[in-house]
């Protein structure tokens, strides 16, 4: 209720905001302009955790494109608007083609250059106007009536800012919003679970620079008048300022850094000149404090302080059943996983060598051996996470190995990690929802547009089924990152039995839980076992691992050191001595 009012009285501000002085107008404009850029910088920065520089770039391309073909060639500006946001799509996936696929400081050092680029672009070509820029920009017709009145103009920018915050809003609350915030947990969880993180990137960054790219086109003809200066590196470091200091893990903390920036700056602009007795950009010194500040003591931005104070949202209620798809598990005794000769060498150190094992259907094998034997590398060249050096990995009837994780899970492989990989700010629900992203196809135009709801009701469903199954539906609602150790392994088991696999691979799932949370896993996986589930689990809890197993495979040094069952392996002398400490 309390965010309902909220919701309505910001609403009821920015209708009231026109009956101000012009003063305020404008600032009000601004504001709406800023924030969609805003918008877009926390679903790429604070969501996706990709750093850009070059949003003011993107928007100076946006404005520059529209206001030269309405004053050299006289077309429509909505025809304008089109080809600006072709050219910028097109721009963002080459320039991510590039870079998001290098990680790291590859994607804010090209941002930098491309901004730096583009501004020195607009100012010395002529046909762009130099320096001095392009006036005479057409003013924007709708139904045959110009849009000259800024009044008029602020409720058409705040419009398209809502609709940008609504479409963004839903787009996180879906099948590929929820991939794009796993972003944050690795691009390997996400592959895990059949998504592509590569695209997931790109969808982010041409996003976000059409968000840019639209809030310059709207800057271009309120100002009618478009020169290089607002485009520059400057702004770009100031939009980053904005969700910082906002909120860069929610849109609403984008609207409140866009307030408080643009509003503090034109205070400031005004204030420590006469301070210091000399002109320059001196409110950027005020915002590195700030961002030094905001850093140190509120990472989450002035919105995060402004959630505390508001009751916790509240969640959909979750249909009864899920009426997914799903696989059908193949006959009993039928061979699944088959390893042959797998090697893989980092340089001259042999970490897997010429391993080969089988896992057949309806079966549970154990793969066991001292740290640093290569169990979890083992994992890693099964579902593709790293390439192998040799040898071949076929699962059912098809070869996997050197396929990539995506195209693996495609094929109905799920697994969990040794280091437990869940999005703390998200619900255990959303988590678990993560696993299902193969089982539905909505894109995320529909997701924007909300036309996902009746296939996100079901993979809600199919999500608390999991965590029944488990013992977790009370905490369904709970932050992930609330959970112990334990529970967050059990969520990630969930996660992996969400995605409907034919094989379940388990690193160390028992690690950190309790007697009686480990039983509860046995009878669990005893469970799926009859149910015609393969799982493949590395541990090293010998009790549990000993009275669940149908087989055990043990390394030692990256091979094979023997195969057999479990009461084979308990008596074996070679194992006794390399792994349980010798007779």
């Amino acid at each position: 209720m309390i965010r309902r009012v909220g919701t309505i009285t910001f609403l009821l501000i920015l209708l009231l905001v026109p009956l101000l002085p012009p003063f305020y107008l404008t600032m009000g404009s601004y504001i709406g302009l800023y924030s969609m850029v805003a918008i877009g910088m926390v679903l790429l920065t604070g969501v996706a955790g990709l750093t850009s520089f070059g949003q003011a770039a993107f928007m100076g391309l946006g404005a520059y494109t529209s206001a030269l073909l309405t004053t050299h060639l006289a077309w429509s500006p909505w025809l304008t608007l089109l080809i600006a946001v072709a050219l910028t799509m097109l721009i963002a996936f080459i320039l991510g083609a590039i870079t998001l696929r290098m990680g790291g400081h590859y994607l804010p050092l090209a941002t930098i250059a491309w901004g730096i680029s583009l501004y020195f672009l607009f100012g010395t070509i002529p046909l762009l106007g130099g320096s001095t820029g392009i006036s005479d920009v057409a003013a924007l017709r709708l139904f045959g009536w110009e849009l000259r009145d800024e009044r008029v103009y602020y409720y058409l920018i705040w419009a398209v800012c809502l609709a940008a915050l609504w479409i963004s809003t839903n787009l996180l609350d879906s099948r590929e919003g929820r991939a794009i915030r796993a972003l944050k947990g690795g691009v390997s969880m996400v592959e895990a679970f059949g998504a592509s993180g590569l695209r997931l990137k790109n969808i982010v960054f041409i996003y976000s620079a059409v968000l840019a790219c639209l809030a310059g086109w709207l800057y271009a003809h309120m100002q009618r008048f478009v020169n290089p200066s607002p485009f520059g590196l400057n702004q770009g470091i100031e939009f980053l300022f904005m969700i910082t200091i906002g909120g860069p893990f929610s849109f609403w903390g984008a609207l409140t850094g866009a307030t408080v920036i643009t509003l503090l700056k034109t205070v400031l602009q005004g204030i420590l000149p006469k301070l210091i007795s000399q002109s320059g950009n001196f409110e950027i010194i005020v915002f590195g404090v700030m961002i030094v500040i905001v850093l140190q003591w509120m990472r989450g931005g002035i919105w995060a302080l402004v959630e505390k104070l508001l009751p916790p949202k509240e969640h959909r209620p979750v249909i009864s059943s899920s009426h997914l798809e799903t696989r059908t598990q193949p006959p009993h005794g039928t061979p699944l996983l088959k390893v042959e000769a797998v090697t893989k060498a980092y340089g001259g150190l042999i970490a897997v060598k010429n391993m080969s094992f089988e896992v057949s259907s309806g079966e549970i094998v154990g793969l066991i051996g001292p740290n640093g034997a290569g169990k979890s590398t083992m994992f890693n060249l099964i579902s593709g996470e790293i390439p192998r050096t040799a040898g071949s990995v076929h699962f059912g009837s098809h070869t996997i190995s050197g396929l990539p994780p995506a195209q693996i899970a495609r094929r109905g492989l799920s697994r969990t990690f040794q280091h437990v990989r869940l999005i703390p700010g998200m619900t255990t629900l959303e988590n678990v929802m993560i696993g299902a992203y193969l089982r539905t196809g909505d894109g995320i135009i529909a997701a924007g547009l909300k036309l996902n709801r009746a296939s996100d009701d079901r993979v809600r469903a199919e999500a608390a089924k999991q965590l029944r199954r488990v013992g977790l539906e009370e905490s369904m609602f709970v932050p992930a990152g609330s959970l112990s150790l334990g529970n967050q392994r059990i969520v990630e088991i969930a996660r992996a039995l969400c995605a409907d696999p034919l094989l379940l691979l388990l690193d160390e799932p028992a690690a950190g839980l309790r007697h009686l949370e480990k039983k509860e896993l046995a009878r669990l996986l005893s469970d799926l076992r009859k149910e015609g589930l393969s799982v493949l689990i590395v541990e090293h809890d010998m009790d549990f691992l000993m009275n669940l197993v149908d087989r055990i495979v043990v390394m030692e040094f990256g091979e094979k050191l023997a195969e057999g069952l479990p009461q084979e392996i308990r008596s074996n002398p070679a194992v006794l001595e390399a792994y349980l400490g010798g007779v």
